[in-house]
C-alpha cells in the first residue's frame, strides 16, 4: 500500500463497490476492533455495518492515507505481540466474550486481512498500478 499513488486511493472500477481507501480503512477498523476486544473487557465494538466502513471514498489528504497505513501496521504488530507473548493463553476463553479465544481472534484478523488484501490486489490490477 505504501507505493499506492494517493491520487488513485479513491478510484472505483466497474462492478466493484470499494476504493483502496475504503478497503484500507475497513481493514484498519476491523482489525482494531478485534485487537481491542482481545485485550480489554471495556472495549465497545463499532456499530455493524455502518461504522466498519469509512464514509468517504478517498482520503482527505496524504497525511490521512499514511496515518491509516501506519495505524494498521501498528495494530497488526500489537496483535502479533499478543499472540507471541508466552503469558497469553491462546486456547483459553476470553472472559468477557462468549466463547472466543485469542487464537480464534488472531485467525479472524488473518482471514479478514487476507480476504481484503486479495481485493486490493485485484483493484490495483484493474486500475493498472
Amino acid at each position: 500500500m505504501g507505493d499506492w499513488p494517493l491520487q488513485l486511493a479513491g478510484v472505483k472500477v466497474a462492478n466493484f463497490p470499494h476504493t483502496a481507501w475504503m478497503l484500507l480503512e475497513h481493514m484498519r477498523i476491523g482489525q482494531r476492533d478485534i485487537l481491542e476486544f482481545s485485550r480489554s473487557p471495556k472495549h465497545v465494538s463499532p456499530k455493524w455495518p455502518e461504522q466498519y466502513w469509512p464514509t468517504l471514498e478517498a482520503p482527505t489528504d496524504d497525511k490521512a492515507w499514511k496515518a491509516s497505513m501506519a495505524t494498521f501496521k501498528k495494530d497488526l504488530r500489537s496483535m502479533t505481540q499478543l499472540v507471541g507473548n508466552s503469558k497469553t493463553d491462546l486456547f483459553g476463553r476470553i472472559p468477557w466474550g462468549d466463547g472466543q479465544t485469542i487464537l480464534r481472534e488472531a485467525l479472524l484478523v488473518a482471514d479478514h486481512n487476507a480476504y481484503h488484501l486479495g481485493q486490493l490486489v485485484m483493484l490495483r490490477k484493474s486500475i493498472g498500478i
